[in-house]
């Protein structure tokens, strides 16, 4: 044979039999591992993304629901007030109706909303309240003590 052709080789020689053993397993095992844990890291670094996005576009479709809700009450305010200037046939009474009917609007959810802060400041409403937030706090330990503890 010449110089520059190789040697055949037998097919004994060409393949290395693995390498069997405890510390190649355990190598094996630990970049299974990296590769998994790489990959939760992955999926909840896209989750963490979707969530803030979603947080964003429900942000902006509550600004879109309050705007158009503001739209809609104008609209049947102007409504209002162009069936009240028909009836009254003066558009200065029927603003002054309109002006009452949102003044008594206003009077009643201020009145409505210190009813409810009465209520609030009831003992038995404040023992409520509190048992339910002691509860709560409770609930929230014993899950974190069972977190802990698995």
């Amino acid at each position: 044979m010449s110089e520059a052709e190789p040697e055949p080789r037998t097919g004994a020689e060409t393949e290395a039999p693995p390498p069997t053993g405890v510390l190649t397993e355990l190598g094996q095992l630990g970049r299974a591992a990296k590769q998994l844990f790489g990959a939760q890291l992955e999926l909840l670094s896209a989750e963490m993304g979707l969530a803030r996005s979603a947080l964003s576009w429900m942000l902006l479709a509550g600004l879109a629901a309050t705007v158009a809700g503001v739209g809609l009450g104008l609209t049947l305010l102007a409504l209002v007030g162009v069936l009240l200037a028909k009836w009254f046939a003066s558009w200065a009474w029927a603003l002054v109706a309109l002006a009452v009917l949102q003044l008594l609007f206003m009077l009643a959810a201020i009145l409505f909303f210190r009813r409810c802060m009465h209520w609030m400041s009831l003992p038995a409403t404040r023992s409520e309240w509190g048992a339910m937030i002691r509860d709560t706090r409770a609930r929230a330990r014993r899950r974190v003590e069972r977190e802990d503890a698995a």
